[in-house]
C-alpha cells in the first residue's frame, strides 16, 4: 500500500483532521512492523551481476550501491515528503489524538535511513523534544512559505517526480530493495528480521520489549490505558531514539542544542515518583544511546555528577533499604525483580558503565571512592536478586558484572563488608555469597557455548583482579575451581568440570580469552609457574608458563604418581614399550646415525638450525658440522653399496 499523501496535504489544507487521522492510522497499520528495505534481494541482485561478469568478462554493472541508485525509489521520495508535511504539520499545534497518531507515522518512517532528512533539522529535533518533554522551547519555523505554499511545493515535486524515468522492465525488480544500510534498526521492538518474499519492505518480529507488554496485558495495545500527554511524550521519544541511533548529524544536534540537559532534567526529577511513567524506559534509552554514541557527554555528564544522579535512579528502581552505610536490606522472601524495572534496571547499568568505563584506570578521589562504594553496595544487590524471567536475570547479572569491571578496584571490597548469615558462603570468616553468585554467573556463561569472547571475558577480568586483591576471594574461589589434585589419570582440559573448560579455552583461538582464562588460573596458583604447570599440563600452560617450581601444594597421591606424569600432557601415561628393546649395539648405532643424517638433511635444507656455546659462552651456529655429515654420509654410503654387492655374488 502506497501512501495517500495528495489526498493527505489536502485533507490538511480543508481542516480534515479526521480524514488526516484515518489515512495516517491506514498507514500505521500496514507499515508497524516493517522495514523499508529487502536486504535479501538486494544481496541476490549482486550475486546474479557477480555471476554474469564471471560468465562474461565484463564489468558492466556499478560497482557500489550508490551508483545503482542513482535514480531514487518514488517510495522514498513519497517517505521524505510525508515526514516533511507531518513535522510541518504538528507544529501547528494539532488534537491529541492526531499528534499521537503523527508521531507514530514519524516513528516508522524513523526506521529508514534515507528518510531521516526531515527529521534531522533542528527545528524537527526541538519540537520532539518539546513533545516529549525535554525542553519548553517553542521550535522556530523556518523562515519561508506560508503553510499554504509549502503544501503546494509539495505537490508540484510529487506530479514532477511522478514523470520521471523510473528505469527498464529489467530493473523493476531493483528499484524493491533500499539501499539503507542492514544495521538500522527500530530501537523501540528491537528485534529479529524475517524475510517476506514479494513486499516492498521486511517484517519484523516482536522484540523482547512487546513479548513483555504482550504477556503483562494479554496482548491488547500498550498505550491503551495511558493518559493522551503521556502517549505522545512516549511516541516522540521513540523517535528521538531512532533518529539519533540512525543519524551521526542528529547527535552532534542533539548535543549541541543541549537537550541532553532536558533529558538529565526529566531522569532526575523521576527518582521521586514512586511509579515510574512508562516513558521512562525511552529517557533511559534515550540517555544510553547519546552516552554510548557520543564520548564527550560521557565525560560531560561523569564531571557533573551523572554517576550520582544515575545510582540515585538505580536504587529508586531497586527500592533499596539501607541496614549499614554500605549494606543493602536482601530479603529472601521479596518477590523477583518486576519485567518493567529489569528492563529500567538494566538502562541504567549501561548508562553508568559508559559514564565511569575509564574509572578503574584513575585513582579516585575520597568523594568519588565513597560514591563509587555505594554504588557497588546496590550493585551486589544486582547480583543477588533475581528477575521474573531467567532470561532478564542472566542479562542483568552480565551487565552488572561489566559495571564492577569498570570501577576502581579498591571500591569492590564493599561486595565483602556483609555480616555473615547461618546460610552465607564464607572463607575464614568473610562473607563470600556475592562471589559464589560470580562464580556461578560464570558457570552459566561457560555451559551456554555461545560469543564466549562478549560474555566470558568480562565476569574472569573481574574473578582474577578480585583474586588479586583479596586472599579470602582466591581461596574461595580456588576451592571451587581448583580443588587438591588426587587423580592425574585424565588430561586436564578433559572433563566438564570448570577447571577442565578453562584450561580448553587457554587454547582457544581468540587471544584475548585465552589470556583472560589462563590469567584466572595462574592468579588462583599465587602466580606459580609450577603449580600452574601442575595443574594445566605443560602443553596448555606453555604460553604463560614461567620459571621456578613449586610442590608446596602437592598432595599424597600426586607425590606417588609424580615421577610418571607427562608434564606436556599433565597426565600418568600409560607405560609404553621400549622400541630399542632386542637391538645390538651395531643397530643402535646405525640408527643414531640414519637419525643423525635426518637432522642434517633438515639443517641444509635450513629448516633447523643447529648451534653450539663458543668460548664466550654464546649461542653460535655450528660451523663445520655440514662437511663432516657429508663425508660421513658419502662413506655410509659407499660401504651400503658394498654390501649391496656383496650380496649379490653370494
Amino acid at each position: 500500500m502506497d501512501v495517500d499523501l495528495e489526498g493527505i496535504i489536502q485533507c490538511i489544507k480543508q481542516g480534515d483532521e479526521s480524514g488526516v487521522q484515518t489515512q495516517l492510522e491506514e498507514f500505521n497499520k500496514e507499515y508497524a512492523q516493517c522495514f523499508f528495505f529487502d536486504s535479501e534481494e538486494r544481496d541476490k541482485r549482486k550475486q546474479r551481476k557477480l555471476e554474469e561478469f564471471r560468465k562474461n568478462k565484463i564489468r558492466d554493472y556499478a560497482d557500489s550501491d550508490s551508483e545503482e541508485y542513482e535514480q531514487e525509489d518514488p517510495g522514498v521520495i513519497l517517505r521524505q515528503n510525508l515526514a516533511l508535511v507531518l513535522v510541518r504539520y504538528i507544529k501547528t499545534e494539532v488534537s491529541c489524538p492526531l499528534l499521537r497518531v503523527s508521531l507514530r507515522t514519524l516513528r516508522i518512517l524513523s526506521r529508514d535511513k534515507k528518510v531521516l532528512g526531515p527529521l534531522v533539522t533542528d527545528s524537527a529535533l526541538l519540537m520532539l523534544a518539546k513533545v516529549a518533554g525535554l525542553t519548553t522551547s517553542d521550535a522556530s519555523d523556518d523562515p519561508g512559505d506560508t503553510d499554504s505554499d509549502f503544501y503546494d511545493n509539495i505537490l508540484a515535486s510529487l506530479a514532477e517526480a511522478k514523470v520521471l524515468p523510473c528505469g527498464t522492465e529489467e530493473d523493476e525488480g531493483d528499484i524493491e530493495a533500499n539501499d539503507q544500510n542492514e544495521d538500522s534498526f527500530n530501537e523501540d521492538t528491537k528485534s529479529d528480521i524475517s524475510n517476506m518474499e514479494g513486499s516492498r519492505y521486511n517484517m519484523l518480529e516482536s522484540g523482547r520489549k512487546d513479548r513483555r507488554v504482550s504477556k503483562m496485558e494479554g496482548g491488547g495495545e500498550e498505550e491503551g490505558e495511558e493518559s493522551g500527554e503521556e502517549a505522545q511524550r512516549k511516541e516522540a521519544m521513540k523517535v528521538l531514539c531512532n533518529v539519533v541511533y540512525n543519524s551521526t548529524w542528529a547527535q552532534e544536534r542533539f548535543s549541541a542544542l543541549r537537550l541532553i540537559c532536558g533529558l538529565t532534567e526529566r531522569l532526575s526529577s523521576a527518582v521521586s515518583f514512586s511509579s515510574p511513567s512508562s516513558v521512562h524506559f525511552y529517557e533511559l534509552r534515550l540517555m544510553f544511546l547519546m552516552t554510548a554514541l557520543r564520548r564527550e557527554l560521557s565525560t560531560q555528564l561523569q564531571k557533573e555528577g551523572g554517576v550520582s544522579i544515575f545510582t540515585a535512579t538505580l536504587e529508586s528502581c531497586l527500592q533499596v533499604q539501607w541496614k549499614e552505610q554500605y549494606e543493602c536490606v536482601l530479603d529472601p522472601a521479596a518477590p523477583p525483580i518486576s519485567l518493567e524495572a529489569s528492563q529500567r534496571i538494566i538502562e541504567l547499568l549501561k548508562i553508568l558503565f559508559n559514564i565511569t568505563y575509564s574509572a578503574h584506570r584513575q585513582e579516585p578521589s575520597e568523594d568519588d571512592a565513597a560514591l563509587y562504594r555505594h554504588l557497588v553496595a546496590i550493585l551486589r544487590l544486582c547480583l543477588m536478586k533475581e528477575c521474573l524471567l531467567s532470561d532478564d536475570t542472566d542479562e542483568l547479572q552480565g551487565h552488572t558484572v561489566n559495571l564492577l569491571s569498570a570501577l576502581p578496584l579498591q571500591c569492590l571490597d564493599v561486595m565483602l563488608m556483609v555480616p555473615l548469615e547461618p546460610d552465607s558462603q564464607q572463607c575464614q570468616g568473610v562473607n563470600m555469597d556475592c562471589v559464589h553468585n560470580l562464580l556461578m554467573f560464570m558457570e552459566k556463561r561457560l555451559e551456554q557455548g555461545d560469543k564466549l569472547k562478549e560474555k566470558l571475558t568480562p565476569v574472569l577480568n573481574l574473578l582474577t583482579e578480585c583474586c588479586r586483591a583479596h586472599r579470602e576471594t582466591r581461596q574461595y574461589i580456588r576451592k571451587h575451581i581448583l580443588p587438591p589434585l588426587r587423580d592425574a589419570s585424565q588430561r586436564p582440559e578433559e572433563g566438564s568440570t570448570v577447571k577442565s573448560r578453562l584450561i580448553r579455552l587457554m587454547t582457544n583461538l581468540d587471544t584475548d580469552l585465552k589470556h583472560f582464562a589462563a590469567d584466572l588460573i595462574f592468579v588462583l596458583c599465587k602466580e606459580n609457574v609450577g603449580r600452574f604447570v601442575k595443574y594445566t599440563g605443560y602443553g596448555n600452560a606453555a604460553g604463560p608458563a614461567g620459571h621456578q617450581g613449586d610442590s608446596d601444594s602437592d598432595t599424597e597421591e600426586y607425590r606417588q604418581v609424580k615421577d610418571r606424569i607427562n608434564l606436556v600432557t599433565g597426565r600418568v601415561e600409560e607405560e609404553q614399550p621400549d622400541p630399542m628393546e632386542g637391538m645390538t649395539e651395531e643397530e643402535k648405532e646405525e640408527e643414531a646415525k640414519t637419525l643423525f643424517m635426518l637432522f642434517n638433511k633438515l639443517s641444509r635444507e635450513n629448516l633447523i638450525q643447529p648451534m653450539g656455546v663458543d668460548s664466550e659462552g654464546k649461542l653460535v651456529p655450528m660451523s663445520g658440522m655440514r662437511d663432516v655429515s657429508l663425508a660421513e654420509e658419502r662413506k655410509s654410503g659407499s660401504e651400503n653399496e658394498g654390501e649391496a654387492e656383496e650380496g649379490e655374488k653370494n
